[in-house]
């Protein structure tokens, strides 16, 4: 990601974050800027999900796992943790050979333990959970450039301490501010981008 301020306006007139403002190539990394990066994710599966895919996004590029979604929710059983915790070695086998996903053991390993783990937690704990530590949005200005955007955060590092000691594995406080991110905890569009004023909390 650049780190200047929003780039020229796109092929529709909009100013974006620079990485928004993809070739026509990669209007499917265009579309999630728009409509999902930063904007307010709820639900356990849906977290769960999140939380997956950052780790397995850890090393790469969004885009790569962006583009195997749809191979990993169908590989995931679309990442309900009931099911997911469910996965023996014959699942892990299964995973380790299907082009569909990154083919990780200690990944694939980690998302499988870690719906054991969200199992044993209360319906809806595991959302109260990490919106806990969802920062004041009144405290953070708008950044006007991704050098002020930040890789880990107090409240980043302090979720990935808390999820840890619960035994969720393969999130440390980078991954755990990415999460953050992706699922609108924080709104880290920049100030001049189109999308910031539609993921901004309200009050």
């Amino acid at each position: 990601m650049s780190d200047t301020g929003a780039g020229p306006a796109g092929p529709d007139g909009l100013l974006r974050c620079p990485w928004g403002l993809q070739a026509e190539s990669m209007a499917d990394y265009r579309a999630y800027h728009d409509q999902e990066w930063g904007r307010p994710v709820h639900g356990d599966d849906a977290l769960y999900e999140r939380m997956c895919l950052e780790a397995f996004q850890s090393g790469l590029s969004w885009l790569t796992i962006l583009r195997r979604r749809a191979g990993f929710r169908a590989a995931f059983a679309d990442f309900r943790i009931k099911a997911v915790a469910e996965f023996t070695d014959e699942d892990v086998a299964r995973l380790l050979a299907d082009p569909g996903i990154i083919r990780n053991r200690a990944k694939i390993v980690s998302a499988i333990n870690n719906a054991r783990v969200a199992r044993e937690l209360a319906a809806g704990e595991l959302d109260e959970l990490i919106w806990s530590y969802a920062p004041d949005h009144a405290d953070r200005p708008a950044p006007r450039t991704f050098a002020e955007v930040p890789a880990i955060t107090p409240e980043s590092t302090a979720l990935a301490r808390d999820l840890k000691k619960r035994g969720f594995r393969f999130i440390g406080p980078t991954t755990a501010y990415a999460l953050m991110q992706a699922c609108g905890l924080v709104n880290d569009h920049l100030a001049d981008c189109h999308v910031r004023e539609a993921c901004q909390p309200a009050g």
